[in-house]
């Protein structure tokens, strides 16, 4: 009876990870507007999450570098893959990729890299 009970356990923490990660993709699907920092440094910006994939743009050229790709979520980490070809006379760490923590509240998402930047977006 023991076995059944922690075969039961592990069935349902396996569905419980995928339902929430599927619960946190729907509720950050959307249109989001605000701002990016880096040292204090701002620009206004548009991102678009949807069924996996990003779409984004800045009102300052590469700063933040946005283009499009995909993401994909695990707890109150979104991994962000970026699909465009740069050039290379900026700094690359502005390009929108790797590992960033979020925080979703009501209509407030924020994006937070462990460097310090920090996207602060509204959904429309």
């Amino acid at each position: 009876m023991g076995t059944r009970i922690v075969l039961y356990i592990i069935i349902l923490s396996i569905f419980g990870c995928n339902k929430d990660n599927a619960n946190n993709e729907t509720e950050i699907q959307g249109t989001y507007k605000g701002i990016f920092e880096r040292d204090g440094i701002v620009s206004n910006v548009e991102l678009t999450l949807y069924g996996g994939t990003w779409i984004g743009e800045s009102e300052r050229s590469k700063y933040p570098a946005l283009c499009n790709g995909t993401y994909s979520i695990s707890r109150n980490v979104i991994s962000f893959e970026n699909a465009c070809a740069w050039t290379a006379e900026f700094d690359w760490t502005l390009i929108l990729s790797d590992d960033w923590n979020y925080d979703i509240k009501g209509n407030l998402l924020v994006l937070m890299k462990s460097n310090g930047d920090k996207y602060e977006l509204s959904r429309q």
